[in-house]
């Protein structure tokens, strides 16, 4: 009976012929038939049969023969029963189909009741929220395991926090971490068309968020040592890694709080689907480790220039995006509107290839925690670690949506039966990040000092 119920693919990857998904399946490739490897049979997804073949010939690379024999599948998400259909012939769906307020409800709630397994790559906060307002319960009990944000948003936000906290090793406790994100490129630096497209609409969306959070319960607040960090300027010169920062109002901080709020309603982390002893206390190991601490996310430059670009793109976006004539404009000329930074035909594979990443984390502190409770007590300690890795939006991010797939397909037992859950708290236990480590990103400590008051 068990075989008989085993769904036909391991994995398919829906949205396989978009700009970030031909990335996904030649990331995923490298790993299907492999000795080692848990992925042994995919299928490709989308609306247009002749695209995805020409994605999975592209993901083959040039003269290297006919393709490998991958079943191609039609979906689109606008067709329930097309949905439907191929979440009942999978362990698990990787959907690549932004953006994801647009096109991401009917994939998920496909996967809710036909208990798939589902991975996005979506950096989208109010797709997020909702989708844990609208399927969690039905998730739950169906087992599909429901994870947004396993790409570049918010893995590296995510696994960099945990990193710096396990480095606050007892009496000394953390009290902030804030994230430094620096673009770094050979080339010029540019991004995704959806990436763009999702922030332009976040703005347009933002009050449906506000309205979404007010008509929910209030999430558990973690407790933090110490008082909260003062704002700053909205301008920073962050002298200990060398970048002028503006504060980006990315999915980032939103994911990392809402894991954080998860772990303070389950201490010892979420409850494996059928757990071993050593898994559990494995589990609650890596949980004890991890304080949380207030966290913020800021995009850096090394010129006060570019942080100045930054916020004129910045201004253009929040400007524009709360009318309909605005978001055409911001929508059709994305080039103009981002100064350059995005446009609709995406990077070539130059650019690609000579761009990179770094994420600095710079945790403050106490060296005792009792410090922490001293009235106006302010930090003594500070632990500045490092996340870095290639471009992000289409070699990072496949990274890490392949790696998590492989972790739900090979450890399946040792993660939550089903639910909408943020990344952080699924896979934080797990051994993602020396998964990370073996395919090119990198966690570094840089710094532990003393802070003059």
């Amino acid at each position: 009976m068990e075989a008989m119920n085993k769904p036909r693919y391991d994995a398919v990857i829906l949205g396989a012929s978009g700009f970030t998904g031909k990335y996904v399946v030649r990331e995923a490739l490298k790993f299907l038939n492999v000795p080692s490897s848990p992925l042994k049979s995919i299928a490709l997804a989308g609306r247009n049969p002749s695209k995805l073949s020409q994605a999975l010939q592209w993901a083959i690379g040039p003269n290297k023969g006919p393709p490998p024999d991958i079943p191609i599948l039609t979906a689109d998400t606008s067709d329930p029963s097309s949905l439907a259909a191929i979440c009942s012939q999978t362990s698990i769906l990787l959907n690549c189909v932004g953006p994801f307020r647009l096109h991401g409800d009917p994939v998920v709630a496909a996967c809710a009741a036909a208990g798939c397994d589902y991975l996005d790559i979506s950096g989208e906060p109010e797709f997020m929220e909702r989708m844990e307002v609208k399927y969690h319960d039905r998730a739950a009990e169906s087992g599909a395991l429901v994870v947004s944000a396993c790409g570049f948003d918010s893995v590296p936000a995510e696994l960099g926090l945990m990193f710096n906290s396990r480095h606050w090793v007892a009496p000394a406790v953390v009290n902030s971490v804030e994230a430094y994100v620096s673009l770094e490129s050979e080339k010029r630096i540019v991004g995704n068309f959806a990436t763009y497209e999702s922030a332009v609409l976040g703005v347009a969306n933002a009050k449906q968020l506000q309205q979404l959070r007010r008509s929910r319960p209030r999430r558990a607040r973690p407790a933090i040592a110490g008082p909260p960090p003062s704002k700053g300027s909205t301008i920073e010169h962050q002298k200990k890694v060398g970048l002028w920062a503006v504060k980006l109002p990315s999915a980032d901080a939103i994911v990392v709080r809402r894991t954080l709020s998860t772990l303070t309603e389950n201490p010892g982390g979420l409850q494996g689907m059928n757990e071993s002893a050593d898994a559990v206390a494995k589990r609650e190991a890596f949980w004890s480790c991890v304080k949380p601490a207030h966290f913020g996310v800021k995009i850096g430059s090394k010129s006060l220039l570019g942080i100045l670009r930054i916020i004129m793109v910045g201004i253009f976006i929040g400007l524009l995006g709360n009318t309909g004539f605005g978001r055409w404009l911001l929508l059709t000329f994305p080039s103009v509107f981002s100064l350059g930074w995005f446009r609709k035909k995406g990077p070539s594979e130059e650019e690609v290839e000579s761009a990179s990443f770094k994420m600095w984390f710079v945790g403050k502190g106490f060296s005792n925690e009792s410090n922490a409770s001293q009235g106006n007590t302010k930090p003594d300690m500070e632990v500045i670690t490092r996340v870095s890795g290639p471009e992000i939006g289409y070699v990072t991010t496949p990274i890490i949506l392949v790696q998590c797939a492989l972790i739900v397909l090979s450890q399946r037992n040792n993660l939550p039966k089903g639910g909408v859950y943020p990344p952080g708290i699924v896979f934080g236990p797990t051994d993602l990040q020396e998964k990370l480590e073996k395919n090119g990103m990198s966690f570094d400590v840089i710094s532990k000092s003393s802070m003059s008051s």
